[in-house]
């Protein structure tokens, strides 16, 4: 073995991000994050899975630079840039935009943040609830020696989970004992997905029976994962269930779920199993989903109903997947 050491490079930041690459933030920089490779750069910063929804668009009175989904839930995910030190007025928008809808994420872009406007989203999220997310996060540019230039997104304010968990702790009194198992199982089944080096993106655990799960091809459309403690075969709440689900929402789930039930076969015949198909006319959103009987309320059982949920949602999105971004609105 040679003892020969390899000479390494040498990190040089950018700092004229301007002169470098993005002369103006409407022209340059709001087109180049809304690439799809730019904007999954993103996402995995932030731990979200985001699908470009528009540029420049209005949201109600609202104008974002950049407007997305998030894929977990269908939550907007507003993104305002600067390219220049943080300023107020740029503040104000994102206060008005979180003055005027219900449940968002905001995420503020900026060369520089002051330390007063890193305190302010500290503070947004100190102060607002889980339908509220700020996220303040410095874009940077490196290259090593001849290099292209790479970007990189340093997180300066996040929500803070651990103060929010706090507060929910001191309410948790007011939960009954089923709901703070759900509560539990989900947590377990997040870091479960964690251990398993899965890619899946969740929303958060609370005391629900099901959790959401991104999925790219189709705004509208994503995954979810049942534990219910009601099982839907024996009608009875003395036993419970876990379903892997495709949920079809968005601007024409009908439609979706008819250009999809033209490839039952297709996709079946991937799963390797018969899905349940549900259509209900009176309800707008529509499922596919696979079910097997589960003692929900057993912790002792968690890992193994964690592990079949992984398995199914991992086999519904392989059978779904690749027909999701042809589907056609009415």
């Amino acid at each position: 073995m040679s003892n020969k050491v390899k000479k390494l490079g040498r990190l040089e930041k950018i700092d004229d991000l301007r002169g470098a690459v993005w002369p103006t933030e409407d022209r340059h920089f709001t087109p180049w994050l809304a690439q799809d490779e730019n904007i999954s750069q993103l996402g995995d910063t932030i731990g979200l899975s985001l699908e470009v929804e528009a540029q420049e668009q209005a949201v109600g009175p609202f104008r974002a630079d950049i407007l997305c989904r998030n894929m977990a839930d269908d939550s907007w995910v507003l993104i305002e840039n600067q390219l220049e030190r943080t300023d107020h007025t740029h503040l104000g928008q994102l206060m008005t935009y979180a003055s005027g809808l219900k449940a968002v994420t905001i995420v503020w872009i900026a060369k520089k943040f002051t330390e007063e406007h890193r305190s302010s989203l500290d503070w947004l999220n100190e102060i607002t609830d889980d339908s509220f997310n700020f996220f303040g996060l410095e874009i940077e540019l490196w290259k090593i020696g001849e290099s292209s230039m790479a970007p990189k997104f340093n997180i300066i304010s996040k929500p803070n989970d651990w103060s929010r968990s706090v507060v929910a702790a001191s309410k948790s009194t007011q939960l009954t004992e089923d709901k703070l198992t759900q509560k539990d199982y989900w947590l377990s089944f997040i870091e479960f997905l964690s251990k398993s080096n899965s890619d899946f993106k969740t929303t958060k655990a609370q005391p629900n029976n099901w959790i959401n799960i991104a999925l790219s091809g189709k705004s509208g459309i994503h995954l979810c994962a049942i534990a219910s403690m009601f099982n839907s075969e024996t009608n009875s709440w003395s036993g419970g269930e876990n379903r892997a689900e495709l949920y079809i929402a968005g601007a024409s789930p009908k439609s979706y779920f008819n250009q999809l039930y033209e490839k039952k076969d297709e996709i079946e015949a991937v799963i390797g199993e018969k899905c349940v198909w549900q259509n209900i006319e009176e309800k707008k959103s529509c499922k596919v989903y696979l079910v097997k009987a589960a003692k929900v309320r057993d912790r002792d059982d968690w890992e193994n109903q964690h592990q079949w949920l992984l398995e199914k949602l991992e086999l519904l999105e392989k059978g779904f997947g690749p027909y999701l971004p042809n589907l056609f609105d009415d």
